[in-house]
């Protein structure tokens, strides 16, 4: 399960130094306070002010490079497609496309974002429970590779619109195990109850319905059964049922050449024990392995998640009923994961002096008129005082992509760090951007 904002009665949190060693391209200077790559994050906040997101393009290579290594030993034959749900920005895009990834899109928006970071349309894969008529002729003008199809009602609605284009809908059913992964309730995907998904009981029919669909062209299945998941058991079940539909299918003889396998690997926020890339390539090889199948793996957070944090600065400390809080400018409508998941992300002082000073319990909070704006409680921290400059790790994944303007709040800046430099990928959000769409009626003029 999600971590909750409490600590675990029977888990210690990981102290600063743990969570700076932990994490390869984090470093502190006794100058220069914490390092991303070698980049003082003090001259990020300096130049582009907080809060601010701060991601590290060396990380990002690094985990898809050594995610594609491990599937690579493992002698499957897989490709794997962003989830760009995760982060979309088009620069993170451009990134993962270079070093030869696809993306996994669930809407037509990310479909036409992936379009304008370069991507073609035939290394897309469109996912998603409600893809709507527009969503789909889009998909089908664009030639993505593939439709993972969620529904009977959907395969149908395709089917119509396939035909009406004069196009074939190349489609992979995605299949629900009934596996619980352990995970949060929120980010569960793969359980009988979820929303997501073709029940494992209908799904060798629908797929011979499919076949003889016009405008649709079955090539596999595909399966996700959520986020954040950090035992292989969930995987090992899940693929296995998968392995024994991709039997039956070709028993009855249908033509069954690819399998999606989702992705959902989680990282360590806490610094707890998560599984690895060769862990991951481990469970799909052991159910898939013989089955002279084109695999796709659809990895997220994996590969951005610990890759950004979010910059932020104190507000002010306020000490009441004996309590101290740490208010921060960055809040609920910037990182809403604390809030929304009861999600635990580490907090480490900027500045060399402070990250080493004598640690008391804080609630470090934000500015945003909910008390639901707290990104943690009882937190062991050492003294920070107005000014001061925090930074909120492992927030590269469902962070800037999940920001709001709640509270008529712009959104922060996104910066890039790169061969020892960074540029600004996204400027800060000047607050009359939110009015500007806005139309008075003549009425009240």
């Amino acid at each position: 399960m999600a971590a909750s904002l409490a600590p675990a009665a029977n888990i210690a949190d990981p102290t600063i130094a743990e969570l700076i060693s932990a994490r390869p391209q984090l470093s502190m200077h006794a100058m220069d306070g914490l390092l991303v790559d070698g980049l003082p994050l003090s001259h990020v906040a300096d130049e582009v002010g907080t809060p601010t997101w701060v991601y590290s393009a060396a990380t990002m290579r690094a985990r898809y490079r050594a995610l594609t290594t491990a599937l690579g030993a493992a002698r499957l034959d897989v490709h794997v497609h962003y989830a760009m749900k995760a982060n979309d920005h088009l620069a993170i895009l451009r990134l993962f496309s270079r070093e030869g990834a696809g993306v996994d899109v669930v809407s037509g928006g990310e479909l036409r974002r992936a379009r304008a970071a370069g991507i073609p349309g035939d290394h897309i894969v469109f996912s998603g429970v409600g893809k709507s008529p527009v969503e789909l002729r889009l998909a089908l003008a664009e030639g993505v590779a593939q439709l993972n199809v969620e529904s009977a009602e959907e395969l149908a609605m395709l089917s119509e619109i396939a035909t009406a284009m004069g196009r074939t809908a190349r489609v992979a059913l995605r299949v629900n195990p009934d596996v619980d992964a352990g995970t949060h309730a929120k980010i569960s995907t793969g359980r009988a109850q979820d929303k997501f998904g073709i029940p494992y009981a209908d799904a060798a029919a629908l797929y011979a319905h499919a076949a003889i669909l016009p405008g649709i062209h079955p090539i596999g299945l595909a399966v996700h059964i959520g986020s954040q998941i950090l035992s292989m058991a969930p995987y090992r079940a899940a693929f296995s049922r998968v392995a024994e539909l991709v039997r039956a299918l070709r028993a009855a003889g249908q033509a069954v050449g690819v399998v999606d396998c989702g992705g959902g690997l989680g990282i360590p926020y806490r610094n707890e024990p998560a599984p690895s890339p060769a862990a991951l390539a481990g469970a799909i090889a052991g159910a898939l392995h013989n089955l002279d199948l084109r695999v796709m793996v659809e990895p997220g957070r994996w590969l951005v998640g610990t890759a950004g944090l979010l910059l932020a600065s104190v507000v002010l400390v306020k000490h009441t009923g004996g309590a101290r809080f740490v208010v921060l400018d960055a809040g609920m409508n910037d990182l809403i994961r604390p809030a929304m998941y009861d999600a635990w992300h580490g907090i480490v002082p900027v500045a060399a002096a402070e990250a080493v000073g004598p640690v008391s319990l804080a609630d470090v909070v934000g500015p945003i008129c909910e008390t639901g704006d707290t990104f943690t409680r009882a937190r062991a921290l050492p003294p920070l005082a107005p000014g001061s400059r925090v930074a909120i790790l492992d927030a590269g994944a469902y962070g800037a992509v999940m920001s709001s303007a709640y509270n008529a709040r712009g959104l922060a800046a996104e910066v890039m760090v790169h061969d020892g430099t960074f540029t600004v990928i996204r400027t800060r959000q000047p607050v009359e951007a939110l009015w500007a769409n806005d139309r008075i009626p003549k009425s009240l003029e």
